[in-house]
């Protein structure tokens, strides 16, 4: 029932997350377009920030049930919010779904999630691992030869074609697969391993989106002077040094000696993320901004879906995720016996460390995709569809 729920939310989270970049970069103009962007980070920032600090609060105090209640007068305010706002926000075109294409990607993006999650439980050369790595690479080889072939893709593989845009994408993707693991992993670290409650490690965790958030505005705007080129790279170098510095936390790690590398990663990823989706919504064509910005979402929740099950893979497989609840049983039963403690740390530090080295890598293959993209164009003109009367008012007003 849990897994059916957060499978409807995932439908609810890709209506939100692949328009909202499209309205912002059809409502401003180019020139002012990163300071928008980066506006729209700061809001996912302070979001997420705020996240972990109010789970650990409910989860500490009240029942684990109410982190799905309390989004519930949130997202009825979004809605009513909504409703009078977002009015002829974007010129549309009527185009077929292209169910075919949908199904082979979530079948090849799914599947390989499932065997990079189970693998470790069910053996990296078992029949079923073999069987979802074998579909999963079928079913996205085949992608390409259905979409050359459908009138209205849902991947327009001629976006693919220019490098800034190629680029950015896959920047995004690698950044995700890299960065959104912090969040995933440094739970274990703080919980299992250091005792701390749920409350203390979501107000550790916040220091990152926070400081993400104070970096997003700046970052964009400087994207909208200097472009996207330097700005992502360099973002995505600050970001890896930080998981490096994450890397090399232990067992008396001072709380100091926390924060400042999540803060240099936020910075990083501050610097990387709104001049990266700015250089993607310029480059593409007018008419296909909400496909592009759809395409941004993907490449942002491919990348946070495969950071959870590639660390979680490597944590489980090196016998960390055992250590840590045998530390969680020993503090439980008060069974602290120095060498059996000491020996449980480096069996939870082995793929803790291990996971992160590894996200490091990931990030700094992003820094040369992103050297990579050459230098920034003009987007493609295309087709314009005729407005009515009423939607050239309202988009007249929305743009004073």
């Amino acid at each position: 029932m849990l897994i059916a729920a957060r499978a409807f939310q995932g439908l609810g989270g890709a209506l939100l997350l692949s328009t909202n970049v499209a309205i912002i970069t059809d409502t401003f103009s180019a020139d002012n377009r990163g300071f928008a962007l980066g506006c729209n980070a700061v809001v996912i920032a302070l979001g997420s920030s705020a996240g972990p600090t109010l789970g650990g609060i409910i989860t500490e105090h009240w029942n684990w049930r109410w982190i799905f209640y309390v989004n519930l007068p949130i997202g009825i305010c979004g809605l009513v919010g909504s409703q009078r706002v977002l009015k002829h926000t974007l010129s549309t075109v009527r185009s077929r779904f292209d169910p075919l294409g949908a199904l082979l990607l979530a079948v090849s993006f799914a599947l390989l999630t499932l065997a990079l999650s189970f693998a470790p439980e069910w053996g990296w050369l078992s029949w079923r691992t073999a069987f979802c790595f074998f579909v999963s690479l079928a079913a996205l080889l085949t992608v390409p030869a259905v979409e050359s072939r459908v009138a209205n893709p849902i991947i327009d593989l001629g976006l693919l074609r220019n490098r800034v845009f190629t680029s950015a994408l896959v920047c995004m993707t690698l950044a995700m697969l890299a960065l959104f693991a912090i969040g995933f992993m440094l739970p274990f670290y703080f919980e299992e391993l250091r005792g701390f409650s749920a409350l203390r490690s979501g107000l550790f965790i916040t220091a990152l989106p926070l400081s993400l958030a104070f970096v997003a505005p700046m970052s964009g705007s400087l994207a909208d002077r200097f472009g996207s080129r330097w700005l992502a790279s360099g973002g995505l170098a600050i970001a890896c040094l930080g998981l490096v510095a994450l890397a090399r936390l232990n067992a008396q790690t001072s709380a100091w000696g926390i924060i400042w590398p999540l803060v240099l990663t936020g910075v990083g990823q501050g610097l990387f993320m709104t001049p990266n989706a700015r250089a993607l919504m310029n480059t593409a064509p007018s008419n296909e901004q909400g496909e592009s910005s759809g395409l941004l979402a993907t490449g942002r929740v491919l990348g946070q879906s495969l950071s959870v099950a590639l660390t979680g893979a490597i944590f489980a497989g090196l016998g960390s995720s055992e250590a840590g609840r045998s530390l969680v049983e020993a503090r439980a039963h008060s069974m602290v016996v120095p060498g059996h403690i000491t020996a449980l740390q480096a069996q939870f530090f082995t793929g803790f460390h291990a996971a992160l080295l590894v996200c490091a890598g990931i990030a700094a293959a992003g820094i040369f995709a992103a050297l990579t993209r050459g230098a920034e164009t003009q987007p493609v003109a295309g087709p314009v569809p005729r407005l009515t009367a009423i939607q050239q008012v309202q988009k007249l007003k929305t743009t004073l």
